[in-house]
């Protein structure tokens, strides 16, 4: 929808944006072709009125655009217009490719994380049987180190903070969410809330359910500064910047160290029980607090989800746009690894 609104703004601005001028040399920068490419572009003298002659590439024909003189009033002051009526026509294009790519991306992402949550229904099922409840006697006590959320988080690898983030790094990749973190976890918020005895009947895979459904309005939202950076990267698409090598990497790299930090959190409250004291009572009790996240801003790592998919959405939707407008044999693809590294990483 705000994708549409953004397409509608544009339409009723076509003109006031195609009679904008600017100098010749500021519109001879930020190409996304070599100065080779660039030799098919002219500007031809017609019946004393100067008209710009630009070139598009498209596989192996090329076609003309001829902005005339009644639409081009800056040739009139030795300038050229900032964006051309065929300009305006390819970015409502590519605004639709954006928003249908962004919204695929949505749901896909969407519907891989209920995917994953099927398995919690199970563990959340057998939070209500009897045997569970009678492993998990709360008269209990026992080592923190020796209960099973103490062996997988209370190791030699925690203590230094490099092998700690490389652990977790990797762990990220295999049963990032194990049934025993989920029960921990579903426990130390049920202490923090609830009253102990709604143990057996409190379905926290429901609840999970019910912020993520939360939390997606905010991670599909387009917020101004997802915008600042989406027009950064489609500046950043010029010939010389070699745009193809770095700028698909950067959501993968946003995106792992996202995945490390959460996998890093769940360590550190394994690591705050054993401060507590040797010897717990019943389950562990885990602590969640906003010191444990990036500046002590929790949400901060729902915005850096949404930073991610909608580049994402970029990166594909700016690939089949250059490839619909251009054909696959222009300037924008001159490099096959470019092609390989924009679908790969996406």
């Amino acid at each position: 929808m705000l994708l549409g609104f953004i397409s509608l703004l544009l339409t009723a601005g076509t003109s006031p944006i195609t009679k904008i001028c600017i100098s010749k040399g500021a519109a001879d920068s930020w190409h996304p072709c070599s100065r080779s490419e660039e030799k098919a572009s002219g500007v031809v003298e017609d019946e004393g009125r100067r008209k710009l002659l630009t070139w598009s590439k498209m596989g192996e024909s090329a076609r003309r655009i001829l902005a005339t003189s009644g639409e081009d009033k800056c040739a009139e002051k030795g300038k050229v217009s900032f964006m051309s009526y065929d300009g305006v026509h390819q970015l409502h294009r590519f605004i639709f490719a954006l928003a249908l790519f962004h919204v695929t991306y949505c749901i896909l992402t969407m519907a891989l994380g209920q995917a994953k949550m099927r398995r919690w229904k199970h563990w959340e099922k057998e939070t209500k049987t009897a045997e569970y409840q009678f492993s998990h006697d709360p008269e209990r006590f026992q080592f923190a180190r020796d209960t099973s959320f103490g062996r997988r988080h209370m190791n030699f690898w925690t203590k230094p903070p490099i092998l700690l983030w490389i652990v977790c790094f990797f762990r990220q990749f295999f049963r990032s969410v194990p049934k025993v973190d989920y029960l921990t976890l579903r426990h130390g918020f049920i202490m923090a809330h609830l009253a102990p005895h709604s143990q057996s009947r409190f379905d926290f895979q429901k609840y999970i359910n019910r912020s993520l459904d939360e939390d997606f309005t905010t991670v599909v939202g387009i917020s101004p500064p997802i915008w600042l950076f989406t027009i950064a990267f489609l500046l950043s698409n010029t010939h010389g910047s070699y745009s193809y090598l770095w700028l698909p990497f950067i959501p993968l790299v946003v995106i792992l160290l996202i995945g490390t930090k959460l996998q890093v959190i769940i360590t550190k409250m394994g690591l705050n029980i054993q401060e507590r004291g040797e010897v717990v009572q019943g389950v562990p009790v885990v602590k969640l607090g906003d010191d444990l996240f990036w500046f002590k801003r929790p949400r901060l790592i729902l915005y850096l989800i949404n930073f991610v998919l909608f580049q994402n959405a970029f990166q594909l939707a700016f690939f089949a746009w250059t490839w619909y407008e251009f054909g696959l044999k222009s300037c924008f693809h001159e490099h096959t690894e470019d092609i390989v590294i924009r679908i790969t990483m996406g």
